[in-house]
């Protein structure tokens, strides 16, 4: 008897923390957002994809990087609107250690309704 009960009691709980996480999930939900960047300065040749890379997986959004035979770094941004815009941000003002960025152009900013990409990946 004793073990039916403690049975009863413990299967609702695994669901019913699933769905308040769920529920957490959705409430804190934002509008999604694609972006394209150009990068100007010294962006070339001073691993500025590859810091572009690891910042874009630490901050969560998705999209690609390339370099421009113009030795630009190009690419397009997509995810949640603030973690876009901090990207956005990045892009602006850090970039790689070694790196010099002049100025960063924006275009194309517009709202999505699902991500185009699974991943942030290098392009060549």
């Amino acid at each position: 008897m004793f073990l039916v009960r403690v049975a009863a009691l413990a299967a609702p709980r695994i669901p019913l923390r699933l769905l308040g996480r769920g529920r957490a999930a959705m409430s804190t939900a934002q509008p999604l957002k694609s972006v394209d960047y150009e990068v100007f300065g010294r962006v070339q040749g001073v691993c500025f994809r590859m810091y572009t890379e690891g910042e874009a997986k630490k901050v969560g959004v998705v999209g690609w990087v390339k370099n421009t035979s113009k030795g630009t770094v190009t690419g397009q941004v997509q995810g949640p609107e603030e973690k876009v815009n901090s990207m956005k941000s990045w892009l602006s003002k850090i970039g790689s250690p070694s790196s010099r960025i002049d100025r960063t152009e924006f275009s194309n900013e517009k709202t999505i309704t699902k991500l185009e990409y699974s991943n942030f990946s290098i392009r060549y």
